[in-house]
């Protein structure tokens, strides 16, 4: 069996190997957006990861809507990527934002919407064949009438705070950059808005900051 090589003080040991990181899989989003820029094929990484949760939170406050207004916050994202700032806001909360500020127009549509989730969470359930209908009524059932009722009172700045927060899960920094609103502003918008819930739905509000 061939002895390991012994080192003697006849000369300096020999060097380690070096290593060499290996290259992320996954690069990060600010990079994508950057170089998106000059390779625009890359900012479909973007759709890809942050279509769904982008579409959920639409899904929640416009309803069938969601699908067009996915569609436009990325068009909007893709034209606007090179004036994004990575150490102003991540990708996820800059969509959101962009998402959120689509949902004003449509404002009564998301209204409308509330009271007729309130109206069918109070409604006995009916056998109904229809996929669409029992994804309606799901979602009735998810988002409970009294809570839904209380949501479409709330002014339409307000309501953005609170759902950024509840459904967006975005902390106030990021509400605050996503909206271009000072923090104070979320700050004082969320109280009301989570005041005004409160009073409907009492203190076990599921859009209730956890203690």
């Amino acid at each position: 069996m061939a002895s390991a090589p012994v080192w003697t003080d006849a000369g300096p040991p020999p060097e380690p190997p070096s290593l060499r990181a290996l290259p992320s899989a996954r690069p990060p989003d600010a990079d994508l957006v950057a170089r998106s820029v000059d390779e625009p094929e890359l900012f479909a990484a973007l759709f890809d990861r942050h279509a769904g949760e982008v579409h959920r939170y639409l899904g929640r406050r416009v309803g069938d809507l969601a699908d067009d207004l996915l569609s436009e916050t990325f068009l909007i994202a893709f034209r606007r990527r090179a004036d994004y700032r990575p150490e102003r806001l991540d990708v996820r909360p800059w969509l959101i934002g962009i998402a959120t500020n689509l949902v004003h127009g449509h404002a009564r549509t998301e209204r409308r919407r509330y009271k007729a989730l309130a109206r069918a969470a109070a409604e006995p359930p009916t056998r109904d064949d229809d996929p669409a209908a029992s994804a309606d009524r799901w979602t009735a059932q998810a988002l409970r009438g009294p809570l839904a009722a209380a949501l479409a009172t709330l002014h339409v700045r307000d309501r953005d705070v609170l759902l950024l927060f509840a459904w967006g899960q975005l902390g106030y920094d990021e509400i605050a950059a996503a909206l271009d609103v000072p923090v104070g502003t979320v700050r004082s918008r969320l109280h009301r808005a989570r005041r005004q819930t409160r009073a409907a739905l009492g203190p076990a509000s599921p859009l209730e900051e956890p203690r």
